[in-house]
Protein backbone atom coordinates (compact mmCIF):
# COMPACT_ATOMS: atom_id res chain seq x y z
CA UNK A 1 0.00 0.00 0.00
CA UNK A 2 1.57 3.94 -0.88
CA UNK A 3 0.63 6.65 1.05
CA UNK A 4 -1.25 9.38 -1.04
CA UNK A 5 -1.74 11.73 2.10
CA UNK A 6 -0.52 15.62 1.15
CA UNK A 7 1.68 15.44 3.89
CA UNK A 8 4.43 13.43 1.52
CA UNK A 9 5.07 16.92 0.58
CA UNK A 10 5.26 18.93 3.71
CA UNK A 11 8.55 20.93 3.81
CA UNK A 12 9.28 20.03 7.35
CA UNK A 13 10.17 17.07 6.59
CA UNK A 14 13.39 17.80 4.36
CA UNK A 15 15.73 18.65 7.77
CA UNK A 16 15.05 14.37 8.89
CA UNK A 17 18.07 12.21 8.32
CA UNK A 18 17.69 10.10 5.18
CA UNK A 19 17.03 6.62 5.35
CA UNK A 20 17.57 4.11 2.63
CA UNK A 21 17.96 0.68 3.89
CA UNK A 22 17.00 -1.93 6.76
CA UNK A 23 14.07 -1.43 8.61
CA UNK A 24 11.32 1.56 7.38
CA UNK A 25 13.04 1.38 4.25
CA UNK A 26 10.61 2.99 2.33
CA UNK A 27 8.08 3.17 4.82
CA UNK A 28 6.29 6.98 4.99
CA UNK A 29 8.24 9.39 6.96
CA UNK A 30 4.34 11.56 7.05
CA UNK A 31 2.55 8.33 8.61
CA UNK A 32 5.50 7.78 11.08
CA UNK A 33 5.04 11.39 12.21
CA UNK A 34 1.37 11.51 12.51
CA UNK A 35 1.68 8.11 14.68
CA UNK A 36 4.25 9.87 16.53
CA UNK A 37 2.25 12.84 17.03
CA UNK A 38 -0.54 10.47 18.25
CA UNK A 39 1.51 8.42 20.28
CA UNK A 40 3.08 11.53 22.18
CA UNK A 41 -0.46 13.27 22.14
CA UNK A 42 -1.91 10.26 24.45
CA UNK A 43 1.92 10.73 26.34
CA UNK A 44 2.16 6.63 25.93
CA UNK A 45 5.43 5.67 27.71
CA UNK A 46 5.52 2.70 25.90
CA UNK A 47 6.14 3.03 22.45
CA UNK A 48 5.84 0.48 19.18
CA UNK A 49 6.79 2.26 16.24
CA UNK A 50 5.29 -0.86 13.95
CA UNK A 51 7.03 0.12 10.86
CA UNK A 52 5.82 -2.92 9.04
CA UNK A 53 2.08 -1.15 9.48
CA UNK A 54 3.09 1.76 7.38
CA UNK A 55 2.38 2.84 3.87
CA UNK A 56 5.27 2.76 1.49
CA UNK A 57 6.13 6.37 -0.24
CA UNK A 58 8.78 7.37 -2.61
CA UNK A 59 7.12 10.76 -3.05
CA UNK A 60 8.04 13.99 -2.21
CA UNK A 61 9.73 15.30 1.00
CA UNK A 62 9.42 12.11 2.90
CA UNK A 63 10.79 10.48 -0.07
CA UNK A 64 14.45 8.43 1.35
CA UNK A 65 13.88 9.93 4.99
CA UNK A 66 13.89 8.19 8.42
CA UNK A 67 10.74 7.10 9.59
CA UNK A 68 12.17 7.07 13.19
CA UNK A 69 13.27 10.20 13.13
CA UNK A 70 9.87 10.95 12.30
CA UNK A 71 8.11 9.12 14.80
CA UNK A 72 10.56 10.92 17.05
CA UNK A 73 9.47 14.65 16.01
CA UNK A 74 6.03 13.55 16.08
CA UNK A 75 6.20 12.29 19.35
CA UNK A 76 7.83 15.32 20.87
CA UNK A 77 5.51 17.51 18.64
CA UNK A 78 2.58 15.22 19.98
CA UNK A 79 3.49 15.99 23.53
CA UNK A 80 4.18 19.94 23.41
CA UNK A 81 0.38 19.82 22.05
CA UNK A 82 -1.03 18.01 24.74
CA UNK A 83 -0.05 20.45 27.22
CA UNK A 84 -2.10 23.05 25.07
CA UNK A 85 -5.14 21.10 25.41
Amino acid sequence: MDCDKSHRYDHMFENLPDHQGGAGRHKCAGCAYEAGWEAGYKRQEKLDIRLSSLPDSQAGTVRHKSPHAAFALGYQHGVEASYKQ
